[in-house]
This record gives C-alpha cells, sequence and structure tokens, in this order.
C-alpha cells in the first residue's frame, strides 16, 4: 500500500494533509486504481478523472455528516478508498465483494444506491429539504457529470432547486469541454470575485440602502438589476444556471486540489443553490486512458503497459450481430433509421454507413422513444437500441407514446439478462414484465445468432406496431452460421426436441442451456420435450396446449425476474385454458441481483445447466 494511502482509513484522516501531500495522495489513489483495475475491470477513466475533486470535497466536507452524492457513480473510486475500502478494492465487482458503485449498505458515506445517470441533483434536494425540515445544518453535495446533465431529470431537479432557493452544492465534473487560456483567466477570476461571500454580502446590502432612497430607490434598483444582467450575458459562462435560480462558481481546473477546495469552501459560505464547474481530463494520469477515454470509460482486465485487454474474444458478441445485421438491411431498405442514447457503440458502424439515418441523443431514454415514435408514424423504421437496464426509464413513453399509438417502433434491447459484474442497477432482467402488459406489444427473445438476425429482419418489415426484441451481454454460441435470413411468423414457437417425461417451454438464452440439460439428463433416465419459445408476447398457445396435454410436468425457463416474466405468461395461459399440469417455474428471485461474473450469477440462481437439471431432476423424482 502506498505511504500516505495506508494512513488514510476514514475523510478525517486527510483534513491535516498539506496542498503537497494532497497531490501526491492523488497520485497514489491513481496508481492502486490502475492496479487493481487492470486485475478486475471496472470503470477506468471517469475515476481517474476526479481524484483531486474527491479529495477536495471530503477535506472540505464532513462526511457522512455532510452528504455526497454521486451521479451514475462510476467514479467513486477515490470515494470508496478513503472511506474505508482500500483494504477491499481488490475484491472490486467481483461476487461477493465491492461494488462498483456507491451502495448504501457498503458504507455510512454512500447514501444513494446508484447507477443509472441524472439522479443525483434530485436525491440532494430532497435529502436538503429533509435538513431543513428536521432543523439540521449539514452541507448535501450532487456531483454530476456533463453527459449527465443532458437528462431530462437533470433539468427538472435543476429548476426545482433554483426555485426552492435552498441551500445545496451541485458540482458538475466536465470532463469535455476545452476553455481557452483567455476565457479561464476571465471565468477564474469571475469565480473568485462571485464566491466571495463578503461581496454577496455587499450587493444585497447596497439594495437595500438604494430601496430606501424616497422616489428614487426602486427606480435605481431596477435600473442596476438590468445592468448586472445585460453585464452577465456578456462575460457570465453560467448565464443559464444564474437564471435557473443558482449561484455559478467557474470554470476551475479541477486538478488544482488548492483552488478546488478553496472555491468549495466559498460556495459552503453562500446562501442558496451553488453549482461549482470543475474541468477535468478523463483518464487522468494514465495517457493511454486519457488519449482514448471512450474506450477506456469501462474495462476488462487489461496490460498496464500496452492497455490491451488480457483475454480477447474468440467470437462476436451478440451487440456485434445485431449491429452487423441492421446495417446490411438498412443498405437496401432507406427507411431504417437507428436511435441510441449516448451509446453510439450499439449500432457499431451504423452511424459511419449512414450518418444521416443516425441520431444519438445522449442520456435522453424518454426523448428517444417518443422521438422515435414520430419516426414511425411518419413512415420510418426506426430502432431504438438501448440497454435493457435504461429502457425502464422510458416506461411512460413506452405506452403512451408508442403502444398506445400502435407505432411500429423497433425496441432492441441490448445486455438482457444477467450482465454481471455492474450489479443491481444494470442487470436486464425485467424487461419481460414491462413490455408485455403493453397492449399492441410484441416481445421476442433469440436462442441464438441466427434467430437474432431473424429477429432484427422480422422487427423491420413488421408494421401492425411496436415490436421488441431482448439479447444478452456476451459472446455469441457459435453455431452454425445460416445462408439466408428469413422472418418468423409472429407468435410462432420451434419445438426442439420430443420426450415423454416432462417439458421445458425455454426463451432466449436459456433454450441452449435446456438442450444441453436434456441430454445430459436423458443419460439419467428423464426424457424432456424442448421448445424454443421465441415469442413471450404472443405465446404460441395452439402448440404450449398441445403439449401440456401429452405431458405430466412443465417447466419454463427464463433469464429474468420470476414475478411478471415469461414464466408468468405461461401460467395464465394454463390458468385461462383451464389445463391441468404441475409447473415449475425457472427464473431469477424476487430480489436485486448483486454483481459477479455472469457465469457465477447463472450457477447460483440455478439458471446454468446443472442448475436447470437439479431443479427437473427434484421435481420429477419426487413425484
Amino acid at each position: 500500500m502506498k505511504e500516505l494511502l495506508s494512513q488514510v482509513n476514514s475523510p478525517e484522516d486527510i483534513k491535516g494533509f498539506n496542498y503537497e501531500q494532497l497531490e501526491n495522495l492523488a497520485q497514489e489513489i491513481r496508481d492502486e486504481i490502475i492496479i487493481n483495475l487492470s486485475e478486475t475491470g471496472g470503470h477506468l477513466a471517469s475515476s481517474l478523472g476526479v481524484v483531486e475533486l474527491t479529495l477536495a470535497l471530503h477535506t472540505v466536507l464532513d462526511s457522512p455528516q455532510d452528504k455526497i452524492v454521486w451521479d451514475v457513480g462510476h467514479q467513486s473510486y477515490a470515494h470508496k478508498m478513503i472511506t474505508g475500502r482500500k483494504e477491499e478494492f481488490k475484491t472490486l465487482r467481483q461476487l461477493d465483494g465491492l461494488s462498483g458503485f456507491p451502495k448504501r449498505s457498503e458504507s455510512e458515506h454512500d447514501h444513494l444506491n446508484v447507477g443509472h445517470s441524472s439522479t443525483s441533483i434530485s436525491a440532494a434536494l430532497g435529502m436538503a429539504s429533509a435538513r431543513d425540515l428536521q432543523g439540521q445544518d449539514q452541507t448535501i453535495a450532487a456531483v454530476i457529470g456533463d453527459g449527465a446533465l443532458t437528462a431530462g431529470m437533470s433539468f427538472e431537479a435543476l429548476n426545482h432547486a433554483g426555485h426552492s432557493g435552498k441551500d445545496l452544492l451541485v458540482v458538475l465534473n466536465d470532463n469535455e469541454m476545452s476553455i481557452s487560456e483567455n476565457v479561464g483567466a476571465m471565468s477564474n477570476y469571475l469565480s473568485k470575485i462571485r464566491s466571495n461571500p463578503y461581496l454577496h454580502q455587499v450587493e444585497k446590502d447596497v439594495g437595500k440602502i438604494l430601496n430606501k432612497i424616497p422616489a428614487f430607490g426602486n427606480q435605481i434598483t431596477k435600473t442596476a438589476a438590468r445592468l448586472k444582467n445585460s453585464l452577465k450575458f456578456l462575460v457570465i459562462p453560467g448565464i443559464l444556471f444564474e437564471e435557473m435560480g443558482f449561484t455559478y462558481l467557474g470554470p476551475i481546473d479541477g486538478h488544482n486540489v488548492k483552488a478546488t477546495i478553496e472555491t468549495i469552501e466559498n460556495a459552503k459560505n453562500i446562501e442558496g443553490p451553488v453549482l461549482l464547474h470543475t474541468i477535468t481530463t478523463k483518464g487522468k494520469g494514465y495517457k493511454i486512458a486519457e488519449d482514448n477515454p471512450s474506450k477506456y470509460h469501462g474495462v476488462s482486465p487489461f496490460n498496464i503497459r500496452t492497455g490491451k485487454k488480457k483475454k480477447t474474444r474468440d467470437k462476436p458478441t451478440y451487440t456485434n450481430i445485431y449491429s452487423q445485421q441492421l446495417t446490411e438491411l438498412a443498405k437496401e431498405d432507406e427507411g431504417i433509421v437507428a436511435i441510441s442514447a449516448a451509446m453510439e457503440k450499439v449500432v457499431g458502424d451504423f452511424k459511419d454507413e449512414f450518418p444521416d439515418r443516425f441520431y444519438d441523443v445522449g442520456i435522453a431514454e424518454q426523448h428517444a422513444v417518443t422521438f422515435a415514435s414520430g419516426l414511425a408514424l411518419q413512415g420510418m423504421k426506426p430502432f431504438v437500441t438501448i440497454y435493457s437496464t435504461f429502457l425502464q426509464r422510458a416506461y411512460d413513453q413506452l405506452v403512451h407514446d408508442v403502444c398506445l399509438q400502435k407505432a411500429p417502433v423497433k425496441l432492441a434491447l441490448d445486455r438482457a439478462g444477467i450482465v454481471g459484474k455492474d450489479g443491481e442497477t444494470h442487470q436486464g432482467v425485467m424487461d419481460f414484465s414491462y413490455l408485455r402488459h403493453m397492449p399492441n406489444m410484441t416481445v421476442m427473445a433469440p436462442k441464438d445468432e441466427n434467430e437474432l438476425k431473424a429477429m432484427v429482419k422480422t422487427a423491420a418489415e413488421y408494421d401492425e406496431g411496436p415490436i421488441a426484441f431482448r439479447y444478452p451481454r456476451g459472446e455469441i454460441i457459435g453455431v452454425e452460421e445460416e445462408g439466408r435470413v428469413d422472418t418468423l411468423e409472429i407468435g410462432t414457437a420451434e419445438l426442439l426436441r420430443e420426450g415423454k417425461d416432462g417439458l421445458i417451454l425455454a426463451v432466449g438464452s436459456m433454450v441452449p442451456r435446456a438442450l444441453q440439460a436434456a441430454q445430459e439428463l436423458a443419460d439419467a433416465g428423464i426424457d424432456l420435450t424442448i421448445v424454443n419459445s421465441r415469442f413471450v408476447k404472443p405465446l404460441d398457445e395452439e402448440l404450449i396446449t398441445k403439449l401440456v396435454k401429452e405431458h405430466d410436468y412443465l417447466f419454463t425457463a427464463e433469464e429474468h425476474l420470476l414475478q411478471g416474466g415469461f414464466g408468468s405468461a405461461v401460467a395464465e395461459l394454463i390458468v385461462d385454458n383451464n389445463l391441468d399440469i404441475n409447473v415449475k417455474r425457472i427464473a431469477l428471485p424476487d430480489k436485486f441481483i448483486e454483481h459477479g461474473s455472469q457465469d457465477d450469477l447463472l450457477a447460483r440462481y440455478g439458471l446454468d445447466v446443472d442448475g436447470i437439471k437439479k431443479q427437473v431432476k427434484a421435481v420429477i423424482s419426487n413425484q
């Protein structure tokens, strides 16, 4: 452990450090982050960029009494190290180890479980309001990135905070903007003047004096206010925030510990909401990440010297297959357009091939969905490609602006099912349930890469309403490639194997596992029928009803939460048709699924081949 970092077990331990020691500590923390993430993987560039800012916040504020709310949270690694978790840092994102995000159950210094962006200002304002109602006196700070600030929720929170006038510190961590030297000097000068609490008091006192002058007071005050506002529009960079009711400070260099500490100290003494604009470098201190911050935003284990992954993929990913198929179809169909929400990589080369037909709307999933509806209602074929967990944010837009309109929007849900080390906030295990109950919605899940291609084509040609398909994170199975890609008949399942002892209706990633389990169970004398259901909505009612009548035991298998998913849909079908059969649903339990590798989590919850075999044998052998 590094010399200074070894002395730090809580934020209190850094308060006696001088500026030089804090700068040295920042470098030690960076070294630890790089060394550990080269083994575990994680969010590298973003965490490297906020080390000095983190130290400055913890130097000035008294955590956990004062509260720091991190937006998204993938930049919180330095925060974890100085809040008593440095010894556990080597377990980051591993099963039963440290979370890659702030987690309330992990530390008293973590005040919000986060992982989705643009929530910090809303939560911090709520905490500030509770503080005032309870007659307390803490500083509440929200740390938000420039990307997260593009989301509508951030502006809703800023609007409310400015209107409320409550004491709240919003730290804008801007790692994109480049400030020229002259503009930066002027901004820093204005920041020093305007962050001085005594000058703010002078401004108030002058206003009071002018108002007391008979006859002329009000007019002089109004004239001064107009002059002040005119000058602000000319020289103050943060006028938008000022007009929303914030005192704007900055931009300042977020890697200058002394300047950042002094500005935060001044900000604490300003009444009302304050926005501190800091400029940081993503990947700071690791040149490879600085040169390519997007690539090194999230990393798997890598070689520190070269920056290259320690393990390269043997096969393409499902994301690769989806984006390639979409791009190929778009060459023949000019109506196809692609939409992403701040993740261009999910559509591969589509942007380069069709720049006029690609839209990245930023972190704005709600807008993405309604925007797609507008395109679809005017005859285009929009593919909205969003991680399963993030599409949750657009629930109302899906209901009201897509399904109610019967708009033929195509929803591609990347990283569906267990995604692994990002944990609770990122597992894509709720999409069946939040999509299948929407009228007019069609929901699919492929068993392999060939079927994914067929679903992309099916979605492109389907014009009777919205259609969604989900696909998992990671490498494809590697089945033999089919030369021709055909569309699927909506609502039809595929009978893969016939047996007399039980029936497994599987969907998506569970199909190949169910098949393998059936083959291995056959050696134990259990003969199973396996169906690739393909469609969660509509179900293949005719085939399912027929097969249920021929078997005594029914198993449903899905990489999804038990409540409201595929198994629930099948159970509803059985009840509605008065069918009599023993049913066992194989799915994830009613809980948020923790972080860990995909394989570890699938095994823990019985969704791997061995888990399926065990659950099938337990039911059939006990009857």
